[in-house]
């Protein structure tokens, strides 16, 4: 199974929040897709194959001006579990026939909301909660089969829900940290209410890389630009889990690292098994490719060839290398 079935959808309409709410997902092992808010029920899938229910995110629009972003239809049509924040409460009750509008007093921050019937979205959490608000628009009239579940003394209808037909809105944030049971409130819409696959673990991750890795590599071999940094050194344990002594690792200590780092950088390699790791130490080369050099960015154009070329030289000792 791919680490993105079963996941979450989420459409964003421009909250500066929707790559938070992506994460906050994701961090429940659940596998979340950002996509425009105009996607296609096909884009979905596609990002997302047999996707569980949808996030429709925040928004600095407003749902009754012209032009503003709307509701695509097959959203509703998917009968799938749908949570509106803010904007995206906005959205599904407009999009049902409710009324939405600007309030005359905007929340922006803290705020107290007070539970009124936990609707499966507040299960087994505080009656009296604070959470984060940031909107100037407010659900004035439900549309049909709605239900209250939450108020503030600014928000009759802070959140909102259609348990029959699994709708959800809330006015506040639960993806910011300012909103205290944020975290298991998305989780009992991501897990309890969607039932969304939690394959997006490290585990999964790791072993999902390597079965990729080993496919496409075949018996190829592999070669691995070396920098002792956390991306190249992830980046070459998961090709060396995958096949093994056909990563070809090079090193190219520039003279630039702290003390002792290139020691370092080759005792990591040795300790993971890597046996056809080449270190070359290009210090002096790279020394007297910058001498005199006092500009940044020229330091920098100057770095970058001579890296290149050393590499590409090593590299052409190696014999035949598949991949790169």
């Amino acid at each position: 199974m791919s680490l993105k079935t079963g996941g979450i959808v989420i459409l964003d309409f421009g909250s500066q929040t929707a790559q938070l709410i992506a994460r906050r997902v994701r961090e429940l092992g659940v596998y979340a897709a950002l996509v425009p808010f105009n996607a296609t029920r096909d884009d979905a899938a596609a990002a997302v194959p047999d996707f569980r229910g949808v996030i429709l995110s925040g928004s600095p629009a407003s749902v009754y001006e012209s032009g503003a972003p709307t509701l695509p239809p097959w959203v509703l049509e998917t009968q799938l579990p749908v949570l509106g924040i803010c904007y995206g409460q906005h959205l599904i009750t407009d999009a049902l026939g409710g009324q939405v509008s600007g309030s005359n007093l905007r929340e922006y921050g803290q705020a107290s909301i007070q539970i009124t019937n936990p609707a499966g979205l507040f299960d087994d959490l505080d009656t009296a909660q604070t959470v984060w608000m940031s909107h100037g628009d407010r659900t004035e009239h439900l549309p049909d089969g709605f239900v209250t579940t939450a108020i503030t003394d600014n928000a009759p209808y802070a959140a909102i829900a259609h348990p029959a037909r699994r709708l959800y809105g809330i006015q506040f944030h639960p993806e910011v940290q300012h909103t205290e049971h944020g975290t298991a409130i998305l989780r009992n819409f991501v897990i309890r209410i969607c039932g969304a696959a939690q394959n997006w673990t490290p585990e999964h991750f790791i072993a999902a890389s390597v079965q990729s890795i080993r496919e496409q590599v075949g018996a190829g071999r592999v070669l691995l630009g070396m920098s002792g940094g956390v991306d190249s050194s992830v980046a070459g344990e998961l090709i060396h889990r995958a096949v093994g002594d056909q990563l070809v690792p090079v090193f190219v200590n520039h003279g630039m690292l702290r003390q002792d780092e290139a020691k370092q950088v080759i005792a990591l390699a040795r300790t993971l098994g890597w046996q056809n790791m080449t270190a070359v130490d290009a210090t002096e080369e790279f020394l007297h490719a910058l001498a005199g050099v006092s500009d940044p960015e020229a330091k920098r154009v100057i770095i970058g060839k001579t890296f290149a070329d050393v590499f590409e030289r090593e590299a052409a000792k190696l014999g035949r290398l598949d991949w790169l």
